[in-house]
This record gives C-alpha cells, sequence and structure tokens, in this order.
C-alpha cells in the first residue's frame, strides 16, 4: 500500500481539508488552504489547524520506514499569522533516527515562502510494521 492511502484513514486532517502532497524517507509535504472553517475569532488561522498539518506531516515522514510511530513530544512557535486564502505547506524532515526513537523538524511556510511556524517532535517507534510502501 502506498502511503498516503495509510494516512486517508486520518480523517481528521482530511476532514480539515490537509492533504499529503510528498512523502519519502524520513521526509514529507503537507498542504492546507485555509477557508473560514479554519479562522478563530480574530480572523486568522486558528492554531489547532497549524498543529494538526504539522503533525500529520509528522507522521507520514516518522512512518515512512515501515514501522508504527507515536510522537512522544510536541512544541509549536507560531511566528507569522495567516489567514483565508492561504496555502499552508508543512515539510516534515527527519534530524535524528534511532532503534527505537526519531526526532523531527516541521515547517509551515505559506504560498511566498514565509515561515509560519516551526514545529519541532519526537517519536517512539513500535515494534510493529505497518505495510506501506515509500520510494
Amino acid at each position: 500500500m502506498d502511503i498516503k492511502d495509510f494516512f486517508k484513514d486520518d480523517l481528521f486532517a482530511a476532514e480539515n481539508g490537509i492533504e499529503l502532497q510528498e512523502v519519502r524517507k524520513g521526509y514529507s509535504k503537507a498542504t492546507v488552504t485555509i477557508t473560514p472553517h479554519h479562522l478563530n475569532a480574530g480572523g486568522r488561522t486558528q492554531g489547532g489547524v497549524l498543529f494538526t498539518l504539522a503533525d500529520l506531516a509528522l507522521a507520514a515522514a516518522a512512518n515512512s520506514h515501515g514501522t508504527l510511530a507515536f510522537s512522544l513530544s510536541s512544541n509549536i512557535q507560531f511566528l507569522r499569522a495567516s489567514g483565508e486564502g492561504d496555502t499552508l505547506t508543512a515539510e516534515a524532515c527527519e534530524r535524528y533516527i534511532g532503534r527505537s526513537t526519531g526526532c523531527y523538524q516541521i515547517d509551515i511556510t505559506n504560498q511566498d515562502g514565509k515561515l509560519i511556524a516551526t514545529f519541532e517532535s519526537s517519536v517512539f517507534r513500535m515494534a510493529e510494521q505497518i505495510p506501506v510502501e515509500v520510494p
């Protein structure tokens, strides 16, 4: 199974318009176009949308090795506001991979390449294999 198909079961991300664009070993890219549904009371992108975007990118990169991985800890820094009509991209890069843990850096940028948020996470790799194919 293609790893993108595996993550179609991530219904929360899918229902919020977040899509995986690319997945390679230790790397992924996900996008979302901000609609009124994504805005907070101040008219800016709700922080939970940014977290979910980064979290899906993390999950794809961390699980790209074919072992089930879950986040141990995540930290997000909101740097710049975004709003309706913006297209946001989260790129996840593996910084470290060990026998049972991994560390990832995810940058979220807008359509102009401006940095919106940074997200760092560590994961724990289970012994359970997942049936995915990654280029």
